[in-house]
């Protein structure tokens, strides 16, 4: 898209404004929209984000992407310390129409970064470049599926934060099952229809999203293994490639 003076700001404000935030606890948005499209993300940890079809799980290496008007809500698993970049209404119309994540480039989160120390108002046509770098950047990024389903049942939820914030807990289904107060019948039963897996491969996917924050913090690949409660590094790569099509060290160099 084309910028001159004249376009970059407008009524409504400049065609993009960025912040960043953070909380030394969980933070929880409750359901909201904006007249403007709006790019977040967290810095460290996963993000809850909330749609009409359901609730998602985010690992920090991926973006959200909210046109303008789509409603949601987001809450952070443990403190939060992210960024968020809200772009012109007028300015999404060759932006992504849906919510989606992006996998987020060094480019685009320093860009962003950079935005958020602008003083409020006009943008001048310098930083206007650095605007029309980040919309280059949401509009080629590689749209990836949200991270992974949160249940809707609030005992499976408790499970599910438990899980999020240890992933190495050793209980099974059985004991997860008694500390909520439900059957294990019932636990997988319904694990697998509000999420779409089953109770052991939604515990696989959330150690592995986990993995894939700890694999951009540069953490070696046995110690992710042993944090996240995996026997062997070896079992961690097994899965890891089954899962993502290619080893955590191949993927690391794709960071």
């Amino acid at each position: 898209m084309k910028f001159n003076y004249d376009t970059i700001n407008s009524d409504d404000g400049p065609v993009l404004l960025a912040l960043t935030a953070s909380a030394d606890m969980e933070r929880f948005t409750d359901k909201h929209s904006h007249a403007r499209g709006q790019l977040f993300a967290s810095l460290r940890g996963l993000l809850s984000v909330g749609l009409d079809d359901g609730v998602w799980i985010v690992p920090a290496i991926h973006a959200v992407w909210m046109p303008p008007h789509a409603t949601h809500s987001i809450r952070s698993h443990g403190p939060f310390h992210g960024w968020g970049a809200y772009v012109a209404e007028w300015a999404c119309a060759d932006l992504p129409q849906k919510p989606c994540t992006l996998r987020i480039s060094g480019l685009l989160r320093e860009a962003v970064l950079r935005a958020a120390a602008w003083p409020m108002g006009p943008l001048d046509i310098a930083n206007a470049h650095v605007a029309a770098v980040i919309l280059d950047e949401i509009r080629s990024m590689v749209v990836e599926p949200f991270g992974l389903p949160l249940p809707h049942d609030a005992r499976l939820q408790r499970i599910a934060s438990a899980l999020i914030a240890d992933p190495a807990n050793p209980r099974d289904l059985e004991q997860w099952a008694e500390w909520s107060a439900m059957s294990a019948r019932t636990l997988s039963r319904r694990f697998v229809s509000e999420t779409g897996f089953t109770f052991s491969a939604w515990r696989q996917r959330a150690r592995l999203m986990r993995s894939l924050e700890m694999l951009a913090a540069d953490v070696p690949v046995n110690t992710i293994a042993l944090e996240l409660g995996y026997s062997t590094a070896s079992v961690y790569i097994s899965l890891f490639r089954k899962t993502f099509g290619q080893t955590p060290a191949v993927y690391r160099q794709a960071l």
